[in-house]
């Protein structure tokens, strides 16, 4: 017998529109499997059979977040391809901050009225996230939320399990004086202050398909830019040098997220002229008239990672990342003394 309920479709929840939805996302799924998938996709749960060997002590490392307000720019705009790798990006950067290899992806799509195509290009965004991280999409789930959220709103969150074995697990006791401090480059804002962000561009108001000089492109198109997913070369660059830190630079910007891997007794000296700053964030802290405290204190700045290394692997650190696309620079070096993180 076919499954319908024409009552919950009265009230709002239309199971068909879901059933359409994950037909037409399998192909999108497809693209991430590898092996140790156990299980395809419509199960009540994920199967993945890790791969052990050599591992001593396994250690499952897991992160989880969500897109935030930036999806309210993909909305406005009618482009949902892209903000699933920012949902993948935010989970899969985090846990890789251990030493951690990504291995599955969840997601979880909260949607006012379910249009299966709309879920279906949410789901292609995910599932190129993980294509771009190494891991497999083994799930999720799509619920329709009909009088709770508008037909057009969606939100999307998910996350994410790695494994690396316990010895590998990235030792913040080794850092030491001397160390360098290696800046990844950010392809923008990322995925955080975007609250500030809508505020200061109105973007409710705002043309977001008019070109930018400044940018280079249309202020939507660059509030969209995906965030940059620094798996593989970072994963490279942990096997090529000895990395003794690793922060991804998310809400909270250099303040707070630099910070959370430093000893204490020790500061990570940033030079400031180092750093560099796509122009989205000057035009963002010039239009908005924001001081450069809170800029740093809330974006990115165009640094989407730092990663701490001994002076004497340092060069190695670099060659890997660039060899896997990254063109990470020097940003500064660990010194002593009580302020974590020092800005000069």
């Amino acid at each position: 017998m076919r499954s319908f309920s024409d009552s919950y479709r009265d009230a709002g929840v239309n199971i068909e529109a879901g059933y359409e939805g994950v037909r037409l996302m399998k192909k999108h799924v497809q693209r991430t499997m590898i092996p140790g998938v156990v299980s395809d996709i419509g199960g009540f749960g994920g199967l993945f059979a890790p791969d052990l060997t050599g591992m001593a002590q396994p250690v499952l490392v897991s992160g989880t977040d969500g897109v935030g307000t930036k999806q309210r720019i993909a909305q406005l705009m009618g482009k949902h391809d892209t903000v699933g790798i920012d949902c993948v990006a935010m989970c899969v950067n985090d846990i890789i901050c251990c030493g951690a290899k990504p291995i599955f992806f969840l997601d979880y799509i909260a949607i006012g009225k379910n249009d299966p195509e709309k879920v279906a290009t949410l789901v292609s965004g995910v599932a190129e996230g993980c294509v771009q991280s190494g891991c497999a999409l083994i799930g999720g789930e799509t619920a329709e939320h009909p009088g709770t959220m508008s037909p057009e709103d969606y939100d999307l969150a998910g996350f994410s399990v790695g494994i690396v074995d316990k010895a590998k697990v990235i030792d913040h006791s080794k850092m030491r004086p001397g160390d360098v401090i290696l800046a990844l480059p950010s392809s923008g804002i990322h995925s955080n202050g975007y609250s500030l962000v809508r505020k200061v561009f109105d973007v409710e108001s705002a043309d977001l398909n008019q070109y930018v000089e400044e940018l280079g492109t249309t202020l939507g198109d660059a509030l969209l830019t995906p965030t940059v997913i620094y798996v593989k070369p970072v994963l490279a660059a942990i096997d090529a040098a000895q990395v003794h830190g690793i922060s991804h630079i998310t809400g909270g910007g250099f303040y707070e997220n630099i910070p959370r891997c430093i000893p204490d007794g020790l500061c990570a000296r940033i030079e400031k002229s180092a750093i560099r700053t796509p122009a989205i964030f000057r035009l963002l802290q010039r239009k908005g008239n924001i001081p450069e405290h809170d800029m740093f204190n809330t974006y990115n700045m165009g640094v989407g990672m730092t990663m701490i290394v001994s002076a004497e692997t340092a060069e190695a650190a670099m060659a890997a990342l660039k060899a896997n696309g990254c063109e990470a620079y020097v940003l500064g070096e660990i010194t002593q003394g009580e302020e974590k993180v020092a800005l000069c």
